[in-house]
């Protein structure tokens, strides 16, 4: 089971932080999607362990227990990273994040040089100005509508998010396929079963109770400047993305691989979004590891 703790983060919020593995491994620190939440996969925790990896998780401000911070941007992470590595007694550690997670993981690796050896970007979000990209082509459907409620005035967006809370709080894990349709691709279709599909939605609900605010705050989070520039990163970056991948386009991970200074590109035709996630730990946390050595 997951250790669970709370912290005092950044002006004196509290912050919800998790850890599986080894305890006394190797520090790396795991940005969850959007929405998510700090709740570890199993199979994670298990290569975590086997490999000697301490895996930390948090709450980003306004999912589960950690205190909304109103206004943030990515940047923000930052100095909350900072706070959970005092009190964890953290020098030196490795960072991945996935989808929602992998622009605060790319903010660390911008911001915190001294305290990140590496940095992994999963299926990750590029900059919403980010030249040359077009945000939304090949994005889903449902995805589309919730960057353009974003970008939109307070109460669009706020309609809008209270209708995909709705979605997401009364889906089943069997049911979980065709409440995803438009984002999902034959990669992710295969493998959004049983275990991944309970996780996925325990995972989720976890850091949607007691608000949804942490959401709602994400999204505004990727439409606007993230507070930093990706020009910037100097230490080793590994940026993954899948060519089916229909939650974050292909082409955000093409355009982060080209503008990440000596980024490491996994681009891959047989991955989606959800399937790095099921079956690339592994070798995402060995060159973690090795980067760190």
């Amino acid at each position: 089971m997951d250790a669970l703790r709370a912290i005092e983060g950044h002006g004196g919020r509290t912050l919800t932080v998790r850890e599986g593995g080894d305890p006394a491994g190797v520090p790396v620190l795991v940005h969850h999607g959007t929405p998510g939440s700090s709740v570890l996969y199993p199979p994670h925790v298990a290569d975590a362990a086997a490999r000697g990896i301490r895996l930390i998780a948090y709450d980003r401000p306004g999912y589960g227990g950690s205190t909304r911070n109103t206004g943030r941007n990515v940047a923000d992470c930052a100095a909350d990273v900072v706070a959970i590595c005092d009190a964890l007694g953290i020098e030196r550690l490795c960072t991945w994040g996935a989808s929602g997670g992998g622009p605060h993981a790319l903010a660390l690796a911008a911001l915190l040089p001294d305290r990140i050896a590496a940095a992994a970007a999963l299926c990750s979000v590029a900059p919403p100005d980010a030249a040359g990209l077009d945000f939304t082509a090949g994005m889903g459907e449902q995805n589309v509508e919730s960057m353009r409620a974003a970008m939109a005035d307070e109460a669009t967006h706020r309609a809008q998010h209270e209708r995909e809370v709705v979605e997401l709080t009364d889906v089943t894990p069997e049911q979980l396929v065709e409440a995803w349709h438009t984002l999902l691709g034959p990669a992710d279709r295969a493998v959004l079963t049983g275990a991944l599909a309970e996780f996925t939605l325990a995972h989720i609900h976890a850091g949607l109770d007691p608000s949804t605010d942490g959401w709602f705050d994400d999204d505004l989070c990727f439409v606007r400047p993230w507070g930093f520039d990706v020009a910037s990163i100097r230490v080793p970056v590994l940026v993954w993305h899948g060519e089916q991948d229909r939650f974050v386009p292909f082409a955000h991970g093409e355009w982060l691989a080209a503008h990440v200074p000596g980024a490491e590109a996994r681009l891959r035709a047989d991955d989606g979004h959800l399937t790095i996630l099921e079956r690339r730990m592994p070798e995402i946390h060995a060159w973690l590891l090795e980067r760190l050595a």
